[in-house]
């Protein structure tokens, strides 16, 4: 039987987060209520002139520089052609022939560990079209449509299709949605629609370099979803050329409950002309060098910093670069004079499951980092223990009091001192006379069950660090 490979390209819509469409001033709140965010411009009035959102246009530019593209010096926009109630212009404005950039890439870590580069082709800038919404009217169905997103600012990332796995696919688009969230452009967010991935896919036999009739894939959702589409399309393709049935171009959807690809319709493509009423964007060598100045540290380069200055290994550094927010929230717990395996610790294992289990947002909880700080320093300075520290921690997402107020209400200070603990640690060895004699025998875990009666003793208040030298010291004194 043939062996065969897969040689699979993305198109990328990612929505621009400006606060007005590319053409127009109206607002890019697509998710607000139907039709209120239209203007002459959006509905293509007569006499209606467009005019370049400079806003939209820096923020392209950014995220095409985040992904190591190259500027060109002059772009423009075309007429791309064609005919659905989701465009009132009957054509969309694209950068069909000369895009914003070309070039461009993102590595990822294959399968096997190595690192894999995978080339952009090219990025432009295009409008979005209006949303259709399908409904029952009775037993009739009907299509609404909603024009607030019609002329919302987009970019296009086309790939080069040097993908040949579902793997690469998805590490593509997670190193990619990274990279954008670095520069501030998009939130990227494939749930919410500000990101959306199209996939060609096609196969040839394993070893050759020919390029065979691909198949377009949408309506993926996730990048889950996307790995699986890919999957299910190679093994499709895959067994229909074995069975000697051609493959035939056209465009697909996923159904992810019943994990197939459908058919949707064949492929199209309409007319592409230049369009005279927005004019070509011009960028000079100084202006371009001006926008990558502002570009902040990317993941890769604060990844190789968090190593270097704070000692931290490799994976725990890349897992902390990979979303801006997390990586500056940990560097705000160090300006606040946390110590950085303390930071790693408390934010990824303690803070972040309980922001995700409130559904919040890391820059949106009450927990910031100057009130965990706090918390964190009388931790260290063993005013309190890690049981009451997790629990003041989970007080402090419905408390704006300080850490030591929170403290003090619930009577959760630790107990350090000596003589108040040497009492409780006589108290609990009279009780355990069968533990005490086993530690006499020789099991050593008997002591971290006496330990943990006077912990219980205490209320959880005992300095576990200061019980433990104690009781060492009285056991060794009974051994001997």
């Amino acid at each position: 039987m043939m062996e065969f490979e897969a040689v699979i390209g993305l198109e990328i819509h990612v929505e621009l987060n400006c606060a007005t469409k590319l053409f127009c001033d109206c607002p890019n709140n697509p998710g607000d209520d139907p039709n209120v965010n239209t203007c002459p411009v959006c509905l293509w009035y007569p006499g209606a002139a467009p005019r370049l959102s400079q806003a939209a246009l820096d923020k392209a530019a950014l995220l095409c520089l985040g992904l190591n593209a190259e500027i060109q010096s002059k772009s423009a926009f075309d007429q791309k052609v064609y005919y659905y109630p989701d465009l009132p212009k009957g054509y969309q404005l694209s950068q069909a022939h000369l895009p914003l950039s070309r070039g461009g890439w993102i590595d990822i870590t294959d399968e096997d560990g190595s690192v894999k580069r995978l080339r952009i082709h090219h990025i432009h800038m295009e409008e979005d079209v209006a949303k259709l919404v399908h409904e029952m009217e009775g037993r009739n169905p009907i299509s609404l449509v909603d024009f607030n997103r019609a002329g919302a600012p987009l970019v296009e990332i086309v790939t080069e299709p040097d993908f040949r796995t579902p793997h690469h696919a998805m590490e593509f688009l997670k190193a990619l949605r990274t990279q954008v969230r670095y520069v501030g452009s998009s939130e990227c967010s494939m749930e919410n629609g500000t990101m959306r991935a199209d996939a060609n896919i096609s196969i040839r036999p394993k070893g050759t370099s020919q390029m065979n009739t691909k198949v377009e894939v949408k309506n993926m959702n996730s990048v889950r979803h996307v790995g699986d589409a890919i999957a299910y399309e190679i093994t499709r393709q895959s067994a229909a050329v074995q069975a000697g049935e051609p493959v035939v171009l056209h465009t697909r959807l996923w159904d992810p409950d019943k994990k197939v690809t459908l058919p949707m319709r064949q492929k199209f493509e309409g007319p592409c002309v230049p369009d005279p009423s927005v004019p070509p964007i011009e960028l000079s060598p100084d202006e371009i060098e001006a926008l990558s100045k502002r570009l902040p540290e990317m993941p890769a380069t604060r990844a190789e910093r968090f190593v270097n200055q704070h000692g931290l290994s490799a994976e725990e550094s890349t897992y902390l670069s990979s979303d801006p927010e997390v990586a500056g929230y940990f560097e705000e717990l160090l300006r606040e004079g946390v110590q950085p395996r303390a930071a790693l610790h408390w934010l990824t294992t303690q803070l972040l499951p309980a922001v995700r289990q409130r559904r919040q947002e890391l820059s949106q909880t009450p927990v910031t980092p100057a009130r965990l700080a706090a918390l964190l320093s009388m931790l260290a300075k063993d005013e309190i223990n890690a049981n009451a520290a997790r629990d003041v921690l989970s007080s402090m997402f419905d408390s704006n009091d300080a850490p030591a107020e929170i403290v003090k209400a619930k009577g959760l200070a630790q107990v350090s001192d000596a003589s108040a603990l040497e009492a409780m640690i006589d108290q609990v060895l009279a009780a355990q006379a069968a533990a005490v004699a086993d530690f006499k025998n020789g099991q050593s875990k008997a002591a971290g069950f006496l330990i943990g009666q006077i912990m219980q003793a205490s209320g959880g208040k005992a300095n576990p660090k200061v019980i433990r030298d104690m009781l060492t010291r009285k056991l060794s004194s009974v051994s001997a």
